[in-house]
C-alpha cells in the first residue's frame, strides 16, 4: 500500500473527534506507529486509553484491530512481560512504509497521550497508594520510592471513601511534590516553601 492511498472507512465512528481514523487499516498502523515512535513496549489497554483519550479512534474498533495485529503476527508480548506488546519485524515494516497515511495531527496526538500514560503507569509503579477501611472511616497509605528504599511513608484519616480517592488521583499527579513540601516543613525553609505554593498556584 502506497503512502497516501485512500481507506475505506470501515469503522463506527462515535465518539471519534473530527480528523480521527475511519479506517481499520488506519487503526494498524497507528498502533504499529505508536509502538514504534515510542520505543518501549505497551500494554493493549494503555494503547486502547490513548486513542479513546484523543477521540482517534472507538476501543471496541481499536481493541479488534489491536487483536487482529496479534494474531497476523505484526506485534507480540515482549519476552519480560506478556502483557506488554511490542513489533515484530512486520510490525515494524508497516510502521514505517505505512506512516506517510497517518495525518501528522492523528500521530502527534497518540504519541503524546501514549507517552503521558506510559509516565503515568511509571509514577504509580515507583509509588504506592493503598486504602483501608478503618472503624469511621478510611487511611489512605502513601509511599514515595526513592528506588531501593522509600523516601517517605505518610498515612491520612479521612471520613469517606470520596475524599480517600481524590488524595490518591492527587498524590499520583505528582508525588515528588509531596516529598518536597515534607522536606521544607520540617526544615523550615521559608524559601522552599515559597516556591512551592508558588509552583501550587500554577498547578490549580
Amino acid at each position: 500500500m502506497k503512502g497516501g492511498a485512500e481507506m475505506a472507512f470501515d469503522t463506527f465512528d462515535e465518539g471519534i473527534v473530527l480528523g480521527g481514523m475511519r479506517s481499520k487499516t488506519e487503526i494498524r498502523t497507528l498502533i504499529c506507529y505508536m509502538l514504534k515512535s515510542v520505543g518501549t513496549p505497551m500494554s493493549k489497554e494503555m494503547i486502547v486509553n490513548a486513542l479513546m483519550e484523543k477521540g482517534l479512534a472507538n476501543y471496541f474498533e481499536t481493541s479488534s484491530c489491536f487483536d487482529d495485529l496479534i494474531r497476523h503476527g505484526n506485534i507480540r508480548p515482549s519476552e519480560e512481560n506478556g502483557v506488554l506488546y511490542i513489533n515484530t519485524e512486520n510490525g515494524e515494516m508497516i510502521a514505517t512504509q505505512l506512516e506517510d497515511t497517518l495525518a501528522p495531527t492523528v500521530k502527534e496526538r497518540a504519541t503524546e497521550c501514549a507517552l503521558s500514560l506510559l509516565k503515568k503507569q511509571q509514577v504509580e509503579t515507583d509509588n504506592k497508594v493503598t486504602i483501608e477501611k478503618c472503624e469511621n472511616g478510611f487511611n489512605v497509605n502513601c509511599a514515595i520510592s526513592g528506588g531501593d528504599m522509600d523516601l517517605l511513608r505518610f498515612s491520612l484519616y479521612v471520613p469517606d471513601i470520596s475524599q480517600a480517592r481524590q488524595i490518591r488521583k492527587n498524590f499520583y499527579k505528582n508525588p515528588d511534590m509531596f516529598y518536597s513540601v515534607m522536606i521544607a516543613m520540617l526544615t523550615r525553609n521559608k524559601r522552599a516553601v515559597t516556591e512551592i505554593l508558588d509552583e501550587l498556584g500554577s498547578v490549580i
